[in-house]
């Protein structure tokens, strides 16, 4: 996926223009390990190296993976504040992480033998 060495620093490729391409497949990603909310979900990107991931953009994403089926949600009590959104993956968002990580190996190795040659 993307790697956490990429340079913050502007270049000719933006990585914000990069990131939305793989965003709703990060997002999948992450929440096929578990059901999950919002916050734990844009920590677990900043983590893996998705820096810069705004909370907006995450947001949108979930709103618009559930819109299309792809994930399902439940609300649940917080100790620490407002009730919880909590997301899991369907399967057609299974299927969905599924072709997205095929296609983008694809794309990936494509990119490293044009790059290597």
């Amino acid at each position: 996926m993307f790697h956490p060495c990429y340079s913050a620093k502007q270049t000719s490729v933006d990585q914000a223009q990069l990131l939305k391409g793989v965003l709703e497949l990060a997002v999948l990603a992450v929440i096929a390990q578990g059901e999950t909310y919002g916050y734990e979900i844009l920590s677990t990107l900043e983590r893996a190296g998705f820096d810069g991931v705004g909370d907006a953009s995450v947001y949108g994403t979930l709103r618009r993976l559930e819109q299309a089926g792809h994930l399902s949600s439940r609300l649940a009590a917080s100790d620490s504040g407002p009730a919880r959104k909590y997301y899991a993956v369907t399967p057609s968002g299974a299927e969905q992480l599924e072709a997205g990580t095929d296609a983008w190996k694809g794309i990936n190795g494509a990119l490293e033998r044009l790059v290597e040659s």
